[in-house]
Formats: C-alpha cells, structure tokens, sequence
C-alpha cells in the first residue's frame, strides 16, 4: 500500500508541471509575482504612476485610449481601466508575440476569461485595474484578445525606456 501511495504522488508530482505548460501563453507567473520579459505584478501597497485607459467601441472600430504609454524601466504603474462600450472588453499586457499566440487560443476558446495580474476582463460599464512594474526596457504590447477585438484596432503599445 505505501508504495503504491509514493508511486501515484510521483505520478501527481510529474504531471503537476506539465499542467503548468498546457495553461498558455503568458500563464507561467500569473499570480506568482514571478517576472517576465516585459516586468512583474506590480505592489498596490506601493507608489505607482497612474494612467487611465478607457476601452470602448464606435462605428465598427474598437479602440484603447491612449493606445501608447511611455514608462521608465524599474516604475510601478497603475492602469485604471473603464469599459465605456457596449460590448465586453479586456486588457492583456503581454509581448507582441504572446498576445498573438494568445489570440489564435481565444479564437478556439471565445469565452476564455483573464483575470490574472497582466489582464482584465471588463463587462460594459465597468472599471477594474492592473498594478504592474516595468522592470525591463522594450516595446510591449497591450491588446483586447476577445475574438475581432484587436483585428478591430483594440490594441496598445507600452513603451519602456
């Protein structure tokens, strides 16, 4: 009995990681305070520059205003978001290519939520936000990944110096 008992937390064990992997793009760290290449969860206890973006929709186009931030590499930012369309929208800061990749998983999965520290799902009407430390230099991407969002124009730009 014992051995059996070692042998199916070997079994528990190996197949935790690779759980980890199948999650997604961007998964690996959500929630952790782990650090990616475009920065970290950031503290709410802390100090952070706020910066509001408004998600909404008209005339077939989508958008983020502003659709670029400029930020110091090493500061912590709050992004305030508030939904002004009339659709669901949501914000995943991410690389250019893991939003992509995320993408092409949304389009299989429409109703995938984020709720994780570099993304937020927002019904309309709604506020929510994202507290995030910008610990490497680059051009990161910012995107509403619900299926024809971005190809919509719903897509961002955060540029780290």
């Amino acid at each position: 009995m014992r051995s059996r008992m070692i042998g199916l937390s070997l079994v528990l064990a190996l197949a935790l990681p690779t759980t980890a992997a199948i999650a997604g793009p961007g998964a690996a760290g959500h929630g952790h305070g782990d650090e990616t290449a475009y920065g970290k969860p950031g503290d709410p206890k802390k100090p952070a520059r706020l910066v509001q973006v408004v998600m909404s929709e008209r005339d077939g186009k989508m958008s983020f205003i502003p659709d670029r931030i400029e930020v110091r590499r090493g500061e912590q930012i709050k992004l305030a978001l508030r939904n002004n369309g009339e659709l669901d929208h949501e914000l995943v800061l991410a690389t250019l290519e893991e939003n992509l990749k995320h993408a092409i998983e949304m389009q299989k999965n429409p109703d995938m939520e984020h709720d994780d520290p570099n993304a937020k799902r927002l019904m309309p009407k709604k506020t929510g936000e994202i507290v995030w430390q910008f610990t490497k230099a680059g051009e990161f991407d910012f995107s509403c990944l619900i299926p024809g969002h971005r190809e919509a124009g719903m897509t961002g730009k955060i540029i780290v110096k």
